[in-house]
């Protein structure tokens, strides 16, 4: 596993010669501060390690393209920072001597039994060239785990110590944190043990030496070594020097880096006429599904008049899309870092990528169409608003368990603005709104995610376009009440679990509102027959 070694010495080390060719990468090579990740060998004299004896370390049996992943996990685990992260021995040795650190990754770990890395703690400002090192073969040579190791060991050398985890009546219950949660927006301290977690990070909590000794990580990195943060490349403020996405042949893009956990980056984008606007923010990763990022992203887009339109921020996922109708005119995009179930908006730093695509309209009677939804109370709450130029033809909310194939649910009236009910599905539910305006053209809502809804013991499902019957699925026996819109009871009833079938050829058309009644649980449907 990871070690400190509290003990301050003057140490020195004399380099080998190496033919080993690798991927020369560097970070950020205007910095002078630089972490020297070290894939290809190296010659470890007059030290401590080891008793002080002369050894060998073996170069890393890596690939390219391994190496290439690791450097890239490193390198934005550092990202906030003014400081290079680098695998060119050249650019490390130009390094000024207390602010340099080299982190030998050798399968060489005999010497160090019973670890999959050791460094000493503050070692990167003694000047003497005290490397760490990393042990790949007791990490199952994986590019993530060895990444997070080397990061580790690293945040050693700048002064960190380990992450603890304590119970909530402050027993010990690991010396390595190792996080919580599952999936992509599962998160762990890096200073913990962050090998099994998607979201690994600086973090604000204790050490072992005790459940009220919090660590500040941020704080440390940034005044004890040297360096501080990297200058920030955006305006926070949408007031004042937002930066402008400029639409080329219907296309956008823009770089940023969230450097602190109070950075905001403010952007500006021109619709020249109505349309649809398209927008992707992504933190950097290594892979689908956001592996290896750092940032869970949060997107506040605001009009010209700087009122919120909407605030992105899904629970599951760290990057966040926008597909939305709006009329022409200024708008403002800002980003933010920000937390999720698992873990703070602390240490959720990085670099994303904004891109996107404008679809102008040269029509466009339909000018807004904005669809939110949360799980309330046991049941999918949905809530929109539309804006249109000429009346409405009709409006249906369409679901879909993948996102990209879309079912109609229900219809509504074009006057409605809300709608919910009790989903049966086990999964998450994605959600649109289909908007016909009166002369036929079909606009579409923005797609919102909608988690299952927990602890719904009965499974229900109620048609809701009928011509003579409507059809009822319930995992439990139930009552049924139908009513029409002004009130009236137009049949009551009791039925088993199963299938049934609800007569009503024999009511006039029209929209009628039935609540099915089951352990004392209410599910409200509405009804319109054809």
């Amino acid at each position: 596993m990871k070690k400190i070694l509290p003990v301050f010495l003057t140490l020195a080390m004399l380099m080998s010669s190496k033919c080993y060719c690798l991927p020369q990468l560097s970070s950020l090579p205007s910095a002078k501060a630089t972490i020297f990740l070290d894939f290809d060998g190296q010659t470890v004299s007059a030290t401590s390690w080891n008793g002080g004896a002369t050894f060998y370390c073996a170069p890393a049996v890596l690939t390219d393209s391994q190496i290439t992943e690791i450097f890239n996990r490193v390198s934005e685990d550092y990202r906030p920072f003014d400081i290079n992260i680098t695998t060119d021995s050249t650019v490390f040795l130009a390094a000024p001597l207390t602010q340099r650190i080299r982190i030998i990754v050798t399968p060489t770990s005999s010497w160090y039994p019973g670890v999959g890395g050791v460094s000493f703690t503050g070692s990167f400002i003694w000047g003497d060239d005290t490397p760490g090192f990393v042990f790949p073969d007791r990490l199952n040579n994986s590019p993530k785990i060895i990444a997070e190791c080397c990061t580790h060991e690293s945040g050693h050398t700048v002064g960190l110590s380990h992450q603890a985890k304590y119970s909530g009546t402050c027993t010990l219950v690991s010396t390595y944190n190792e996080g919580t949660g599952s999936g992509e927006t599962s998160w762990a301290p890096v200073m913990g043990n962050s090998y099994y977690r998607n979201l690994s990070g600086w973090n604000n909590g204790p050490t072992p030496s005790g459940c009220t000794s919090d660590q500040d990580n941020l704080s440390i990195i940034t005044s004890r070594n040297g360096f501080t943060y990297r200058v920030d490349d955006h305006s926070d403020d949408p007031n004042v020097n937002p930066t402008s996405l400029k639409i080329v042949n219907t296309q956008f893009s823009a770089d940023g880096i969230i450097t602190t956990n109070t950075d905001k980056d403010a952007f500006k984008i021109n619709l020249p006429k109505d349309g649809s606007l398209r927008l992707n923010a992504d933190p950097f990763s290594v892979g689908a599904n956001n592996e290896g990022a750092d940032l869970d992203i949060q997107l506040t887009l605001l009009n010209a008049n700087m009122q919120v339109v909407k605030v992105y921020n899904p629970e599951d996922k760290l990057n966040v899309s926008i597909d939305t109708a709006l009329v022409a005119g200024d708008y403002y995009v800002v980003v933010n870092g920000t937390g999720n179930s698992n873990t703070t908006n602390y240490g959720s730093l990085g670099s994303y990528r904004i891109d996107g695509i404008f679809s102008p309209l040269t029509v466009l009677p339909v000018s807004q169409v904005l669809l939110s939804g949360e799980v309330l109370k046991g049941k999918h709450d949905l809530n929109w608003s539309i804006i249109s130029d000429e009346p409405l033809k009709n409006v249906s909310i369409e679901n879909s368990v993948d996102g990209s194939i879309f079912n109609t649910l229900t219809s509504v009236s074009v006057t409605d603005q809300s709608f919910n009910y009790t989903p049966i599905s086990k999964q998450n539910i994605f959600y649109r709104l289909k908007v016909t305006s009166i002369t036929g053209q079909v606009f579409y809502s923005n797609i919102i995610p909608l988690k299952p809804v927990e602890n719904a013991n009965n499974q229900l499902s109620i048609s809701s376009l009928v011509n003579a019957e409507i059809m009822v699925k319930s995992s439990q026996n139930y009552q049924y009440q139908l009513a029409d819109m002004s009130g009236r009871i137009i049949k009551t009833g009791n039925a088993d679990a199963g299938f049934t079938t609800i007569n009503i050829n024999n009511s006039p058309n029209g929209i009628y509102i039935m609540q099915i009644i089951c352990n004392s649980q209410r599910t409200t449907q509405r009804i319109v027959k054809l």
